[in-house]
């Protein structure tokens, strides 16, 4: 939509003017950056990113976080979409498991999140569309996002249209490959089947280095990335007795900052 009677007399002289669709200023796609700690939530606002996806325990793939994470993130001002997730591991849950994300989903969105993110499978590789409706229902007014589940089923292209029949907001995909660098034929594919009524949000593997390419070869509404540095624990034994699977990931506001540059000059 143009702009409207409040733009004072750019408006006046714009109603004369023959505005076609193709006359709009290209929207910059949107930056969101994955974090599942106090200090990423603090690297998304220095770094400049638009939006949070808020985890807990992002190296397992992203979990439910915690009512106090969920708080300290929507007190930071900068939007934040939610992950549901009640365990790690696939996406065929059980009466349990959808009960408990359902309750879940109600939380988010009391405590301020302005979307919530979550994913559900069927066991012939299809999504579970009586779940997702489901969960469509209770987020009741705010966003939802179809994460990458997506990518496992076994047609994402066709895929998206049935979260367009179920009222969602976003898919976050890597067009069913490892990284959305692979998967960026697939991607420009959903984006194509989008038709506009859903965005359709890059992630796996973005960087700085790849973003902007990433966004001209697929037409992406946002890209989703961690942003993130390795850096060891300083004592073998976390690893060793179980308390973290691997190096530590810090969120660096470098990269993010990077990845924003590297959009606005794309």
């Amino acid at each position: 939509m143009g702009p409207g009677p409040d733009a004072g007399s750019n408006w006046d002289e714009m109603r004369g003017m023959d505005m076609t669709i193709s006359s709009k200023p290209t929207v910059r796609p949107l930056l969101e950056i994955c974090i599942d700690d106090a200090e990423g939530v603090a690297a998304v606002v220095a770094g400049g990113a638009d939006r949070i996806e808020l985890c807990g325990a992002l190296a397992l793939g992203g979990l439910t976080p915690s009512a106090a994470l969920v708080a300290k993130a929507v007190a930071s001002g900068v939007p934040v979409h939610a992950m549901v997730r009640p365990r790690d591991g696939d996406f065929r849950y059980d009466v349990q498991d959808i009960s408990l994300a359902t309750e879940e989903i109600g939380r988010m969105v009391e405590w301020g999140a302005a979307g919530v993110v979550v994913g559900a499978m069927a066991d012939d590789r299809t999504l579970d569309l009586d779940t997702l409706a489901r969960w469509r229902d209770a987020a009741r007014d705010v966003a939802i996002v179809l994460h990458r589940a997506i990518d496992l089923v076994a047609d994402p292209v066709a895929a998206v249209e049935q979260a367009v029949r179920l009222g969602y907001d976003h898919i976050l995909t890597s067009g069913g490959a490892a990284t959305a660098e692979a998967g960026a034929d697939v991607i420009a594919a959903m984006v194509a089947a989008a038709k506009g009524r859903i965005a359709i949000i890059a992630g796996s593997g973005v960087s700085a280095d790849n973003a902007a390419a990433l966004i001209a070869r697929t037409g992406v509404d946002a890209v989703h990335a961690s942003a993130s540095i390795r850096e060891d624990w300083g004592d073998e034994r976390i690893t060793a007795m179980g308390f973290a699977s691997g190096p530590r990931r810090r969120t660096s506001v470098e990269r993010v900052a990077g990845l924003r540059q590297a959009i606005e000059r794309k």
